[in-house]
């Protein structure tokens, strides 16, 4: 080569050089968002699969539009000089399997107990969604690598399989009828099923309608201030939303990722905060910077409440999860989504005495008030009104509740009124007369009454001899829930004198 040329070539070389890496950075650019794409698109198509598993009429068309996204990313890519085809087909094919699995019925058996991991056989048993579920489980969902398994889970654990046992397997009981109005928004904001469950636990045993004497209320127990701060509290007709399942979890989800934000992302702390206060756990995480919940300078800053609450859920959250290691046979539901639509008025008490119990040990008056939390089981429902339920609370309610003789016995049930079996008359007629209890005397009912803790409006309107519905027109309490307080003054319309 001549001498001459070499210094022209060196600068043509540099050019090309310059070049070629400004064309690689607009290549990478380029795509790193096709992967993005590709990402969101899949993101969306799998909480599709979570929707069509909750029979969500959307879900088959959100799933659609999904994986017409992710074809538009594999024809870009094709055209895009530094992308692999090969790995944009590999998603995509991995997710069209995944439908087809699931639509086939695939992975709904139940696991191996000494398989590797249980995460999926704990929540595939009998629930129709588990093979969704079990889909997006990942790495990130492993609860086992995000807390602490010490001797106070230990404890926990142990006093959830004795002297607690029956109250955490009515708790899995209950959360299989709620799973899929709590579960996707966990799953969405990248939380494990187990933390729901464990906190579900330890708060209401499952119980919808729990409150506390503090004033914490609904399945994961919202204080009033603070459920007002995350959506939760009395919407339009009175109904207080902590009550409602599926806002209790989104709350819950959005307080649970700010105290993690906060907190360093440990479980732990967020859970004593849950339970401790919020403030406090702030003040404790500042003044102990990198230090866990379990270390004594943290530990002792909490009351012994927390103490015991966090290692509690914990434990729960485990056993969720490890079943089998314990020996724990979980209570098994078909809690598939089905309407029932009331033939004559009913309330939720006449119900649960004509479906009996054949198959579940405690009734299905629990499920029913948990699916339909804005109603008292004693509020008598018109003929028409739908509830949610399930197939096999549907098809009891067409062979017992419509006609027949638990029909008449559970209308005859509800409908007694007690001070009837107070019998008074001349000296040739029965007397009747609870034993040991003095015959009541008849008082005027006062023009107006002060609510007592624990009543409702139904209990009042029986207790002065008047219908519930003049009440609250009278008081212009809104239905269908008729929600009432304690101190509150309540003009007595119509009621005996």
């Amino acid at each position: 080569m001549s001498r001459s040329l070499a210094p022209l070539l060196v600068l043509l070389l540099a050019a090309v050089s310059a070049d070629a890496a400004a064309q690689s950075r607009r290549d990478r650019a380029a795509t790193e968002a096709l992967q993005q794409r590709m990402q969101e698109a899949e993101t969306r198509y799998r909480e599709a699969i979570v929707a069509i598993g909750n029979h969500d009429p959307e879900g088959a068309a959100h799933a659609d539009a999904a994986l017409e996204d992710m074809e538009d990313v594999v024809t870009a890519c094709v055209g895009q000089r530094g992308c692999s085809v090969t790995t944009m087909l590999t998603t995509y094919e991995r997710l069209l399997k995944l439908g087809a699995d699931i639509e086939g019925g695939e992975g709904l058996e139940e696991e191996d107990p000494d398989a590797e991991s249980h995460h999926a056989a704990a929540i595939a048993r009998d629930v129709p969604e588990a093979a969704r579920a079990a889909a997006l489980l990942g790495d990130e969902h492993d609860f086992d690598h995000m807390v602490q398994y010490n001797p106070a889970v230990q404890e926990g654990i142990r006093r959830w399989l004795t002297d607690m046992r029956d109250e955490f397997l009515t708790s899995h009981e209950n959360y299989q009828y709620l799973r899929r109005l709590m579960w996707p928004q966990y799953q969405r904001a990248g939380l494990p099923e187990a933390l729901l469950f464990g906190i579900l636990a330890k708060e209401s045993n499952g119980r919808v309608h729990s409150t506390s004497r503090a004033g914490a209320s609904g399945p994961m127990q919202f204080m009033y201030a603070t459920g007002r701060r995350f959506g939760l509290g009395e919407d339009g007709t009175g109904f207080d939303t902590r009550y409602d399942p599926y806002a209790a979890s989104a709350a819950s989800v959005a307080y649970l990722n700010e105290r993690m934000g906060e907190l360093n992302r440990n479980i732990e702390l967020a859970l004593a905060a849950y339970n401790g206060g919020e403030g406090r756990a702030r003040r404790v995480h500042r003044a102990n910077p990198g230090k866990s919940f379990w270390h004594v300078d943290v530990y002792n800053e909490f009351p012994p409440e927390t103490r015991d609450y966090v290692p509690m859920v914990i434990a729960a959250a485990w056993l969720f999860l490890h079943p089998d290691e314990y020996g724990l046979s979980l209570p098994k539901v078909d809690a598939r989504p089905a309407k029932l639509q009331l033939q004559q008025p009913a309330s939720i008490y006449q119900l649960t005495i004509c479906l009996g119990n054949r198959g579940v040990r405690d009734g299905y008056m629990r499920a029913l008030r948990n699916l339909n939390p804005r109603y008292r089981a004693d509020d008598m429902l018109p003929a028409g009104a739908v509830l949610d339920a399930t197939p096999k609370i549907a098809g009891l309610y067409r062979r017992h509740c419509v006609d027949g003789s638990r029909a008449r016995l559970a209308r005859e049930l509800v409908a007694s009124d007690p001070s009837r079996a107070i019998v008074r008359g001349g000296p040739d007629a029965p007397v009747v007369v609870a034993a040991a209890v003095p015959a009541p005397v008849q008082t005027a009912a006062p023009a107006t009454y002060r609510v007592q803790r624990g009543e409702t409006l139904s209990s009042i309107a029986r207790k002065f001899e008047c219908r519930a519905t003049e009440l609250a027109q009278a008081n212009g309490i809104r239905g269908p829930r008729y929600t009432i307080r304690p101190g509150q003054q309540i003009e007595l319309a119509g009621c005996a004198n």
